[in-house]
């Protein structure tokens, strides 16, 4: 299967990619599909079940809002984010809701929006079921969904064939892995960017990749502004205060600190990376990148790279962002982006690899020094637990995506100051994370059963569910 940069990197809302962004896709293609088949004017019920991890921590994750969009015809990309609290109010208080902006039903949340807790479909952790039904209570309809992360959503056939997105586009330079993908760098003599760039051409113009490419990095940049400059509580019931706004304040107000102390750099990176996952968690629009639990550490890099590594260019970002992607999609072919998988290894490692070995690329980096920045990046997030607290995106999620980000320049300069020969290669540490996420007990799966979810609270923050 093909995977475009543009498959990773998918402009859409907070606060989960596989709860909030995957739901809405897939509700929204449910839709589709009845209108496709011309039974959408038949309707006059749809039931929606979540299951296994979106069932535990649907509700904290936005889960029910999204699929209600999506039955309204709505997608992450061009949603009015300002508008989804107020539509969705008005869906329970008049009972009713307008299937792909055109058909009016009856709709009870209670009775049609059901998530099970402690019931997992075949596939995948993060599991959905859309029913559709007549006047006379006959089943029209019934399709199964997976959001296997990223905000990627892939039907039950595809499922069960392990089929990570549909796609066969024929691109020219294939790779599997972080092996193949040096092989062909030494094969051709081009950078894993370049490379990047001759596949994104099987699916679309030059003019369209860069437009498309700066309209992600646009988009990161107005997180980031978005989040420095709104202040409050996030949503959810923990009162978690926001801190990009005052850290900001104090930055600028003491700017000769950078004299004085170097790592003052670090303190703008976090600032980075709190913007974005604050926005994030209070539903704002992110890049997911490759998940929008993860979405603060490359744009947290990208920004560092932009604002402190001289020579910084506008080719630059294109550069990293095809680094990043072409070291996502091994993570994607090869083990997992998905925290209800295998944990937050898979969100924040994915994402704190990528960020490295694209730094590293954009800092004069060769393939080889790229690849063993990945490595770093990922070897020292192995292990690392989504836990939740309440299930929100927000404790611990906010600061790991700091951490992340910081660990993330660390590593590209660990390898910038060899010649890319190590002891642990790419490959060998992305099976291990599968290996790992596979023995992970499925608590510490962004279910909000173990770990800091459970040990923060006193109780922890539940909605009844099924």
């Amino acid at each position: 299967m093909s995977i475009s940069v543009f498959d990773l990197f998918k402009i859409g809302i907070g606060p989960s990619s596989s709860h909030t962004v995957g739901p809405m896709c897939a509700a929204h293609g449910f839709i589709k599909g009845l209108r496709d088949s011309a039974e959408l004017g038949s309707v006059v019920r749809v039931k929606a079940e979540m299951y296994g991890s979106l069932g535990a921590t649907g509700r904290g994750h936005g889960t029910p809002g999204a699929v209600m969009m999506g039955l309204e015809g709505e997608l992450p990309e061009t949603i009015d984010v300002r508008s989804i609290d107020r539509r969705v109010e008005d869906i329970l208080s008049n009972g009713k809701i307008m299937l792909a902006g055109e058909y009016s039903i009856k709709y009870s949340q209670k009775n049609d929006l059901v998530l099970h807790r402690k019931k997992t479909l075949p596939y995948h952790p993060n599991g959905m079921k859309f029913s559709a039904f007549d006047a006379d209570k006959n089943l029209l309809q019934e399709r199964v969904y997976y959001s296997v992360g990223g905000g990627f959503v892939v039907d039950e056939a595809a499922a069960s064939a392990d089929c990570i997105v549909e796609d066969n586009t024929s691109i020219p330079y294939p790779f599997d892995s972080a092996h193949d993908l040096l092989a062909l760098c030494d094969k051709t003599g081009l950078t894993i960017s370049q490379l990047m760039w001759e596949n994104e051409l099987a699916w679309r113009s030059e003019e369209e990749i860069n437009l498309n490419l700066f309209k992600i990095w646009s988009a990161m940049q107005e997180c980031v502004d978005n989040g420095v400059s709104t202040r409050g509580i996030l949503p959810g019931g923990l009162k978690v205060k926001r801190r990009a706004s005052e850290l900001k304040i104090k930055l600028l107000s003491r700017p000769e600190a950078a004299l004085s102390d170097p790592l003052t750099v670090l303190d703008w990176v976090t600032l980075y990376a709190l913007a974005v996952n604050e926005e994030n968690a209070a539903g704002g629009r992110v890049v997911t990148a490759p998940t929008n639990g993860a979405a603060g550490i490359i744009p947290a890099v990208l920004h560092y790279y932009m604002r402190f590594v001289p020579g910084a260019s506008d080719i630059g970002v294109t550069q990293f962002l095809l680094t990043a992607a072409a070291i996502g999609i091994l993570y994607k072919k090869n083990a997992s982006i998905s925290g209800a998988e295998v944990g937050c290894q898979g969100e924040v490692g994915s994402a704190c690899s990528m960020a490295a070995g694209a730094l590293t690329a954009v800092m004069g980096g060769t393939p080889q020094q790229v690849e063993n920045a990945a490595e770093i990046g990922m070897e020292h997030n192995l292990g690392l637990t989504c836990d939740p607290v309440g299930g929100l995106v927000q404790v611990p999620c906010i600061e790991r995506n700091a951490m992340a980000s910081v660990k993330a320049i660390h590593a590209a300069r660990m390898a910038l100051s060899g010649d890319g020969s190590h002891f642990v290669s790419l490959d060998k540490v992305i099976l291990t994370m599968r290996k790992t996420g596979e023995d992970m007990h499925n608590r510490y799966k962004e279910t909000a059963r173990g770990g800091l979810a459970i040990h923060v609270l006193e109780m922890p923050v539940n909605i009844t569910e099924c």
